[in-house]
């Protein structure tokens, strides 16, 4: 009898399959913060005013997201903070 084939053995390869699978997976249900654009931005911090999440300071020119405490002087940093932040609070991981 003769020892198989390393080339024809393909035990492994759903494990792979799965993995990638897997890996895909968590991509996908990750938030992704690098598309906020200039125009996503600006929308997405005039609803965080309006539902009184972020608040304006004017005579400081900064914006305050207030579940953090966190100031920012720029909408599209404070956009793709309260992305990452919003993603860490709802799975648990933010430090509250």
């Amino acid at each position: 009898m003769t020892a198989p084939d390393a080339f024809d053995d393909t035990a492994a390869d759903h494990e792979r399959f799965e993995t990638e699978l897997l890996a895909q997976d968590r991509d996908a249900a990750r938030v992704s913060t690098a598309d906020v654009d200039k125009t996503t931005a600006r929308q997405l911090v005039s609803n965080l005013v309006d539902d009184g999440i972020v608040t304006a300071v004017a005579e400081q020119r900064v914006l305050v997201h207030e579940p953090s405490g966190e100031a920012f002087d720029s909408i599209r940093q404070l956009a793709v903070f309260h992305c990452g932040w919003s993603a860490a609070h709802d799975t648990g991981e933010a430090d509250e």
